[in-house]
């Protein structure tokens, strides 16, 4: 179970905050591990390098399918940013048909709080994926 260690892009400014964006991402098949897990670290390397990237994690359980994010921005016009531009966007695309489901959350903390602990993280993807599934799979945030 490789686990990406947290990475700290670019400075957070003291006393503020940071929007905080959990996944939990999931592919259809075991074969489809490999390339899902060749395609994100292409997203981490551009979110090592994004603008308003305060902090992220990736854990990937290869032999479930499964993949968390984890990050922290100074905004949610810098998350937004990121998701859409290249490689990210392409890669959402590209992996779009081999995917079973995803739940992601999203929450603001202090700075001084990052970076973000997996547990509560965790936590929160799965009180989002209860939400999403007593609304029939649609997102509620």
């Amino acid at each position: 179970m490789p686990t990406l260690p947290w990475v700290k892009p670019n400075p957070a400014r003291p006393d503020t905050s940071a929007f905080v964006m959990a996944s939990r991402l999931e592919v259809r098949s075991l074969k489809h591990v490999p390339r899902f897990f060749l395609k994100s670290l292409s997203a981490w390397g551009q979110v090592r390098k994004a603008p308003g990237a305060l902090g992220a994690s990736l854990e990937a359980q290869l032999f479930k399918g499964v993949f968390f994010t984890l990050s922290a921005w100074e905004s949610k016009d810098a998350l937004y940013t990121y998701a859409r531009t290249n490689p990210h966007k392409d890669v959402v695309r590209d992996v779009r048909s081999t995917m079973r489901g995803s739940t992601f959350t999203f929450w603001e903390v202090p700075v001084d709080q990052l970076p973000i602990d997996w547990n509560d993280a965790k936590r929160r993807i799965d009180e989002q994926a209860r939400v999403d599934a007593t609304n029939g799979g649609r997102a509620a945030h």
